[in-house]
């Protein structure tokens, strides 16, 4: 279908998820705004990601939905039918997606070519998910449009109050920036997940310098940083509970953070933060950080890397991206790393 950009004044982003998945996806507002800069930007993603983009000032407003509360396909496709869409960009093409773009009235239907999924949009775009950066995978669907590509950063915008909130703690808990390191050791896949023992021996080792801060976001989560909070000691520190932004805020006042494939690890690199990324079962190439002042470290010596297993116990190599991954070796790396960037 032929796109005449002349005929677009009212446009929908669409990617419901994950929060480092949607940050990911925050260039292609700001090319967008570029290409468009009287045109109404929306942007629907499910209520736990909407933090990612508020403030952001390229985009007219935040449609959130929630799975979990009962919100179902039939109430959000009549609701983006009465927006009266000229241009819908799914970024995220599972079969909900496709459906709620298949039925809207939008002119231009723009989204990727994943097996019946592909039917639901007159310009397709050709997926190279296994090919480069997620980044740039989403930027893609811009491509597809003939659009000029002005920028490839992600960017969440943090205001005075998220920054003043950072200093009060870091000041009330006696931590030092220059001498503070972030821990993440969460994540939402349990094969992205370094082991809570090597957690614990690596806040050991550091602790005799820096105080370690550790992150949580879920119940869950606070429990495992309270567990590895008691075998580190007295030089560790736990982060409250806060809102994404605060967290993001509290990420850029450490020395350096670490973190496994996480959201939190791509707050951390967005926001200029000196950041160590432990990978395994996905591909660094395709989700790693992207700044310079980033490193990600993994098991080298095996070639099953990138498997994208989810679940240990399918695994035929018993996890060993992560089983394997010493301690020694990733303090010596982190350390070699901190030494560069003083």
């Amino acid at each position: 279908m032929h796109f005449n950009k002349d005929k677009v004044n009212k446009i929908l982003v669409i990617k419901p998820g994950a929060i480092g998945d949607v940050l990911l996806s925050t260039p292609v507002i700001e090319n967008l705004r570029y290409h468009f800069p009287h045109a109404e930007i929306n942007f629907l993603t499910q209520s736990y990601c909407r933090e990612v983009l508020t403030e952001n000032p390229y985009l007219s407003r935040i449609l959130t939905y929630d799975i979990g509360k009962g919100d179902s396909s039939w109430c959000l496709l009549k609701n983006i039918n009465k927006q009266n869409y000229d241009l819908i960009i799914d970024l995220f093409g599972n079969p909900r997606t496709a459906i709620l773009v298949f039925n809207s009235d939008a002119k231009y239907k723009v989204g990727f070519r994943f097996k019946w999924r592909a039917l639901a949009y007159n310009i397709k775009v050709t997926p190279r998910g296994n090919m480069v950066h997620n980044v740039e995978f989403n930027l893609d669907a811009l491509r597809a449009l003939g659009m000029e590509i002005i920028t490839s950063q992600p960017k969440i915008f943090l205001n005075r109050v998220h920054f003043e909130f950072a200093k009060r703690f870091f000041s009330g808990n006696s931590l030092d920036p220059a001498k503070t390191i972030g821990f993440n050791p969460s994540g939402t896949w349990q094969t992205k997940v370094w082991y809570k023992d090597k957690w614990i021996e690596l806040g050991r080792k550091f602790s005799t310098e820096y105080k370690i801060l550790l992150f949580w976001g879920y119940e869950e989560e606070r429990k495992l940083a309270l567990e590895i909070k008691a075998g580190i000691g007295e030089n560790a520190v736990l982060i409250p509970e806060v809102n994404l932004k605060y967290i993001a805020a509290l990420i850029n006042k450490c020395r350096l953070f670490v973190s496994n494939d996480t959201g939190p690890m791509h707050l951390s690199w967005v926001t200029g933060t000196n950041t160590a990324a432990i990978f395994g079962p996905t591909n660094s190439n395709l989700q790693g950080p992207l700044s310079s002042n980033s490193i990600v470290i993994k098991n080298e010596k095996l070639t099953c890397l990138g498997c994208n297993l989810t679940r240990i116990e399918d695994c035929p190599n018993r996890h060993r991206c992560m089983k394997d991954l010493s301690v020694q070796y990733v303090f010596d790396k982190i350390s070699e790393f901190i030494n560069l960037k003083k």
